[in-house]
């Protein structure tokens, strides 16, 4: 995780990790975790997030380093959240301390610090941004190839509803635009009925279903929204708010684990398209970092 983001903290993340987590050992040359793999069961951590505290490990794509993770940075947490194929592998380039943390512990720490989710949000968004930037206007793709996104379980979403309560319950007809490219929002978005389109630019990237999110950037910055929402369907949706997220995260981590991983997959569903686009220019590593 590159910590020249404005919004990360190495206090906040050792605060975080420690809360629930100890620190060991990986001695030199030791493989963290492999490409093209969801969580090698290595010393026992298969799915985890990790938080460098000593020694430098290597991101290696194809053989090729790619990047170096320091002291006090956070790496595997795009795979991790998004239980996507690690998309690089991280080998110790020196004796290593870390503090890694599984499914069950992460969920526990949001629910000591909800305001971490907003961090990771941040940094997620921001390595969004930069990889729409990079891919720029979506080439048009074959019908039905759009990503149909990632959605809450249908328990989790009911509680969600109870929560927020009828105040935060709309309906959209079909055609009526929910967000636009270009604006400002401040709401995030759950999909209790019906289907919502993604478009960037002109070109649907993704529909959203019963249980799905979007709109989460709006949380976590106040830059413009980077794609169209549009009620394909007629809709019910559950909006809340930046106060309500850190409660919701709060009181239910589950949840927060839940956003957390479907943004994770929206970022590595992008950056996946923009790898293939600038395959024959030997990709981007920094994107091919972002989703190790």
């Amino acid at each position: 995780m590159d910590t020249t983001n404005s919004a990360y903290d190495p206090a906040v993340a050792l605060d975080f990790f420690q809360s629930v987590g100890k620190p060991q050992a990986i001695a030199k040359g030791t493989t963290v975790f492999s490409e093209n793999r969801k969580g090698m069961r290595l010393l026992r951590m298969p799915h985890r997030i990790y938080l460098l505290l000593k020694g430098e490990v290597g991101v290696f794509a194809k053989d090729e380093r790619i990047a170096v993770i320091h002291a006090g940075e956070i790496f595997g947490e795009m795979a991790s959240l998004g239980q996507v194929p690690r998309s690089a592998s991280a080998v110790a380039m020196s004796d290593c301390r870390v503090i890694a943390l599984d499914d069950q512990q992460f969920r526990a720490a949001l629910g000591r610090n909800p305001g971490f989710a907003l961090m990771l949000l941040s940094i997620m968004a921001s390595r969004l941004r930069d990889t729409i930037g990079k891919l720029g206007s979506p080439e048009p793709a074959a019908r039905g190839a759009w990503r149909r996104a990632a959605a809450l379980d249908a328990q989790l979403l009911a509680d969600l509803e109870q929560v927020l309560g009828p105040p935060a319950r709309f309906r959209y007809p079909a055609g009526k635009v929910v967000m636009r490219e270009g604006q400002y929002g401040v709401a995030l978005y759950a999909v209790l009925k019906g289907r919502v389109a993604i478009s960037i630019g002109d070109c649907v990237v993704e529909k959203v279903r019963r249980g799905g999110i979007f709109g989460e950037l709006s949380l976590v910055d106040r830059t413009p929204r980077l794609a169209t929402a549009v009620a394909e369907t007629d809709c019910v949706l559950l909006a809340m708010s930046r106060h309500m997220f850190l409660h919701l995260v709060k009181v239910s981590p589950k949840f927060g684990a839940a956003l957390l991983k479907a943004v994770g997959e929206r970022a590595a569903f992008t950056a996946s398209r923009l790898g293939k686009r600038s395959a024959p220019a030997g990709g981007i590593s920094g994107n091919r970092v972002a989703l190790a």
